[in-house]
């Protein structure tokens, strides 16, 4: 049996030297205020396994992580449907860009971007008086923790320089793909990119995707087999901004990362592996979190390749 604790271990050792090379997101005030010399990871094996190391167990914001709730969310209530006002293509341009989502008429290229997450908070906010919530409380079943929360400071703050998100949102309801107000979709995405987990929910949370759909420990199926596959390969083309095929090269596995440092990985029918170092490369992923997940698939001989 792999020793993923020693592996574990073995990684914290080798990430040292990147924590002080990363750049924390400053263009949110609230996130430049944390320490950007921080690592943990955790790894959730689906038959309940637990390994975790460093910080693991510090609550961090998910940030754009969130979206694949929001993408699973929407895709559980309306299926196929969404893909009439969302692509599915990598997007090749900065995930917050103007200028390829005027050229597509106010198409997102995929859900991952910022365009595609609000059109996800757009369908559903016509679903629900507080989409913000409903993906807290998926967040909440799917991780099996009834305490994770928004972190309001985060969301005050992200909102009061969301003026390029605005931009984005009033370009889509100029084009019709927005259909609730701009107002109402930005609050609740400023909100939801808030949530706060920690490197060891943040596994377990994504453990269905690796399980085909499934959350493993109440066998509730959120998505079937199908959409699960579908979900995962969004990630592993567009889940880490425009630095995908890089991530794919060096990583292999399908993930989501966040501005706050996160990073989500899967290996499909094993494990979810959760990450978290607030120190960014230029692309917007965690410095020390891709070369963790690098060696970790290194060391365990674990991709999907």
């Amino acid at each position: 049996m792999t020793d993923y604790a020693a592996i574990l271990e073995t990684i914290y050792a080798d990430v040292q030297p990147l924590l002080v090379q990363g750049k924390v997101a400053s263009y949110i005030p609230q996130l430049s205020e944390v320490d950007a010399a921080q690592f943990g990871m955790a790894v959730y094996c689906l038959d309940g396994r637990t390994y975790s190391v460093g910080a693991a167990g510090q609550k961090f914001s998910l940030q754009s992580v969130t979206k694949l709730f929001s993408l699973a969310l929407a895709f559980s209530l309306e299926g196929d449907a969404i893909w009439s006002r969302v692509g599915r293509e990598p997007s090749g341009s900065a995930f917050n860009s103007l200028v390829q989502l005027e050229y597509e008429q106010g198409k997102p290229r995929n859900p991952f971007i910022n365009a595609g997450a609000l059109v996800m908070t757009d369908i559903l906010s016509s679903r629900s008086t507080a989409s913000d919530t409903a993906i807290l409380q998926f967040a909440r079943e799917i991780c099996d923790r009834q305490d994770i929360e928004f972190d309001l400071a985060v969301a005050q703050s992200e909102h009061g320089t969301a003026h390029r998100n605005y931009a984005i949102a009033h370009l889509m309801k100029d084009f019709g793909n927005l259909h609730n107000s701009v107002e109402t979709v930005i609050d609740s995405y400023c909100r939801q990119c808030s949530i706060t987990m920690t490197c060891t929910e943040l596994a377990k949370a994504g453990s269905f995707l690796a399980n085909h759909g499934t959350i493993p420990w109440s066998e509730r199926q959120v998505l079937d087999a199908s959409s699960s596959k579908r979900l995962n390969a969004l990630m592993l083309t567009c889940g880490t901004y425009d630095a995908a095929g890089e991530f794919a090269y060096r990583v292999g596995l399908p993930a989501k990362s966040g501005v706050g440092g996160g990073i989500l990985a899967l290996v499909p029918g094993e494990m979810a592996i959760a990450v978290w170092s607030p120190g960014l490369d230029e692309t917007g992923n965690s410095l020390a979190g891709t070369y963790a997940l690098e060696r970790f698939t290194s060391l365990t001989v674990r991709s999907i390749f």
